[in-house]
């Protein structure tokens, strides 16, 4: 039974279900199979963050969400993560690290997004509270980037007139001590926004890229790629024109698509359109993908950004994915043929995660506006 508390927080935090709708949000996107499937991912996270915030118990929250549909679960961990986070920023608790280094460990990409998202909900001061300790645990903290990229996310879906058509960019803050970098991981989670606001149509959300600064479009194009891979909601020749509109930015939207792999196979749980977009975007099955990212994984890196140039080993990891991409020129070739969406790919055992670096070194870019 939930406490009362906990129902109060629940009603002050929660958002409905209705006001994730598209039509609900104001999105530009027409009614159609495609739009109900993305809308089912923010209505996952609802539910999840519901079952957080109101529960008396750890146990309480694994037990509900043991009970969701694989492919929407790691969603419902978002939120779970999101209701723990804010939980523990505002006291003294464990819960989220407890989460975390528990049932949530699978789902943990996700899981850093929904502390991004709890993000958008907190004072800066408290940010300083928001990741847990998870020292030991795979990807962490290499992978904590993502709550910023969840962080950019949120901004652009629940006030997208500030984020995403006036384009404003955030103050910077120096996440894992790398502020500098800070502008790219949020442009990451609105370009993964711009997917779901334009509902998964291609040429919609490349229009919207391209209104973008120059020097913003290839962050945004890997949140793209991410998006249309794990959530879905294009058919196999909406992929295909997604790869065209990309144009110089393929190896960005192909080095999304090879996270989202990574995330989906390390989870357990690979859905069919999952498989076809890997296969159209990067030419790979969701297994070869995910193994190329175990390969171009840097090495562990000390606390804090202490990457090559000054970039965090997370930026690293993505720039060694695009260099595979261009080095290879596997992206000039025809694509197999994607499977089809409707067909349910077989559970996914989790790769090796330690894997020797690749010594391709980043593309520079100019620093961002403060």
């Amino acid at each position: 039974m939930p406490t009362t508390f906990g129902s109060l927080r629940r009603l002050v935090l929660t958002p409905s279900l209705a006001s994730v709708t598209f039509a609900g949000r104001g999105f530009p996107a027409e009614p159609t199979e495609t739009t109900e499937r993305l809308e089912a991912v923010p209505r996952a996270v609802v539910c999840g963050f519901e079952w957080g915030i109101d529960a008396r118990s750890q146990w309480e929250v694994e037990r509900r969400l043991a009970l969701v549909d694989p492919e929407q679960r790691g969603f419902a961990y978002e939120g779970a993560t999101m209701a723990f986070t804010v939980l523990d920023a505002m006291g003294r608790g464990r819960r989220t690290r407890d989460l975390l280094t528990g049932s949530g460990q699978p789902h943990i990409f996700l899981a850093y997004i929904g502390i991004g998202f709890a993000m958008a909900r907190l004072p800066r001061p408290l940010w300083t509270k928001v990741l847990p300790d998870l020292t030991g645990t795979p990807y962490h903290p290499t992978m904590s980037w993502l709550a910023v990229d969840g962080y950019g996310f949120d901004l652009a879906y629940f006030h997208t007139r500030r984020w995403v058509d006036e384009q404003r960019r955030p103050k910077p803050y120096p996440w894992q001590g790398a502020p500098e970098y800070f502008q790219r991981a949020v442009d990451q989670g609105i370009g993964r926004a711009l997917w779901f606001i334009h509902g998964g149509a291609p040429r919609q959300v490349a229009a919207a890229v391209r209104r973008f600064a120059a020097d913003r479009q290839a962050d945004l194009w890997g949140g793209v790629g991410l998006a249309s891979t794990f959530a879905g909601g294009s058919p196999s020749e909406g992929l295909g024109v997604l790869c065209e509109e990309a144009g110089p930015y393929r190896a960005e939207l192909a080095q999304g698509s090879v996270f989202a792999s990574k995330a989906r196979a390390y989870a357990g749980f690979v859905p069919g359109h999952t498989e076809a977009a890997s296969t159209a975007l990067t030419g790979l099955s969701v297994e070869a993908a995910a193994k190329l990212a175990d390969e171009c994984a840097p090495e562990a890196a000390g606390p804090a950004g202490a990457g090559s140039g000054g970039l965090p080993p997370y930026e690293l990891w993505r720039a060694n994915v695009r260099a595979h991409f261009r080095d290879t020129g596997d992206l000039l070739r025809p694509a197999p043929r994607p499977v089809a969406q409707g067909a349910q790919a077989a559970p996914v055992g989790k790769p090796v995660q330690n894997a020797a670096p690749r010594p391709a070194p980043p593309v520079k870019r100019p620093r961002p506006e403060k």
